[in-house]
């Protein structure tokens, strides 16, 4: 029985070897695809710029994925050359028609002074709470790290900003941001999940920000105790916002934020509820429509009741809110096929879902090709009386 090293030197004969300087060249001169087979320990020590990660271990399952194309050159690399070596035969054996080996490996590459990356990583602990994360492919520690690094503002802490704000931060978003002015009632119990019974009479942010915290240390929430105004509207998103979760339930709140989104060119997942049905789209500045251009004006009060007049299912805003949260996780990771241009209804009676196409209007005030509205409007003449700012 061939010894271990027999086995390897028999493997570098039926395999093809390329040493560095001609890696580092084919690198420059052509488009290979670096395949990166250590460990992860050894990978998070550095790798060569712009390789793909696939542990010896997992090779055979997942290259596949990473790299459909068989006829691609394949560079393949360890630390030494050896555990290469057995990669690119088996990625022969697979079908891969071009495909090399790094002698030397990486500890060579380093050696001759060629650059490499030092990845930005997860420690343990992050590791473990993310750990089903870093399984999607769509996701994996870049995405995860993207999200720790992302800010995503919530328009209130009611029924869509409850559910909202607890699966982001569940997530990781690393900063959270709460504008909402009212307090925890015993009446908001029934559907906003983010409060308890022993924080009636607290400010609603604050009590967002207690929960959220609680539920992850690795996430920051900013709390603004006002109402979304003409006034703070620029300060507020002048804070460097990825994405806006609006869960306003007035007209005033949702023409405020359009137009100060469309000005400040952050995107908008809006959602909105009453009894049971419910929808949400995403409004994305220069890629699609934007709330005026569904409803250039708001309506008269007597046509647009709120929440605490007409009721909701208790349930609704969590399909609708995680539905919210859905999306702005897409935008946040880059990932997915938002609802730009889209708007999903939902009838919690029926369980159906709906989607209507939508489209941008060149005459829009707002965003349109010649816009005419180009300040700030408050509208509160038009709220349907004295509804709190959150989604009730």
């Amino acid at each position: 029985m061939p010894s271990y090293r027999e086995l390897l030197q028999q493997v570098k004969s039926e395999i093809d070897e390329i040493d560095v300087p001609a890696a580092a060249e084919l690198r420059e001169s052509d488009t290979p695809v670096f395949v990166d087979v250590r460990d992860r320990s050894e990978w998070d020590e550095g790798h060569i710029p712009g390789a793909l990660h696939v542990p010896r271990g997992y090779l055979e399952s997942r290259i596949e994925a990473a790299v459909p194309d068989r006829d691609a050159r394949i560079v393949v690399y360890c630390a030494s050359g050896a555990r290469s070596a057995f990669a690119a035969k088996a990625l022969e054996e697979l079908g891969y028609e071009d495909v090399s080996s790094l002698a030397g490996g990486f500890t060579d590459w380093k050696r001759n002074g060629y650059s490499f990356d030092l990845p930005r990583v997860l420690d343990e602990p992050k590791r473990r709470r993310y750990s089903r994360h870093l399984l999607i492919p769509e996701v994996g520690e870049e995405g995860q790290l993207r999200l720790l690094d992302s800010r995503i503002l919530l328009i209130g802490a009611g029924g869509l900003g409850s559910p909202a704000s607890l699966y982001l931060a569940a997530a990781g978003v690393g900063t959270l941001g709460i504008v909402d002015d009212d307090v925890v009632d015993d009446s908001n119990l029934q559907r906003q999940i983010v409060h308890s019974t022993e924080r009636l009479g607290e400010p609603k942010a604050e009590s967002a920000k207690r929960a959220i915290e609680a539920l992850n240390p690795d996430v920051t929430a900013k709390v603004f105790r006002e109402r979304l105004s003409s006034e703070n509207v620029d300060r507020i998103l002048g804070e460097g916002w990825d994405v806006i979760v609006d869960g306003a339930d007035n007209f005033p709140t949702r023409y405020l934020l359009n137009d100060a989104s469309v000005w400040h060119g952050i995107p908008v997942v809006h959602g909105s509820i009453f009894r049971f049905e419910g929808q949400t789209t995403v409004f994305k500045p220069k890629e699609g429509p934007c709330y005026r251009c569904l409803f250039p004006q708001p309506p008269p009060p007597e046509l647009a009741p709120s929440c605490a007049e007409g009721g909701v299912l208790g349930v609704l805003p969590g399909v609708v809110g995680s539905l919210q949260a859905n999306e702005a996780l897409k935008l946040a990771l880059g990932a997915g096929e938002p609802l730009v241009g889209r708007l999903l209804l939902f009838d919690a009676l029926e369980t159906r879902f709906t989607e209507i196409s939508l489209r941008r209007d060149p005459e829009c005030p707002v965003c349109g090709d010649h816009p005419t509205i180009t300040d700030y409007i408050d509208y509160v003449e038009f709220c349907a009386g004295p509804a709190p700012q959150v989604a009730s």
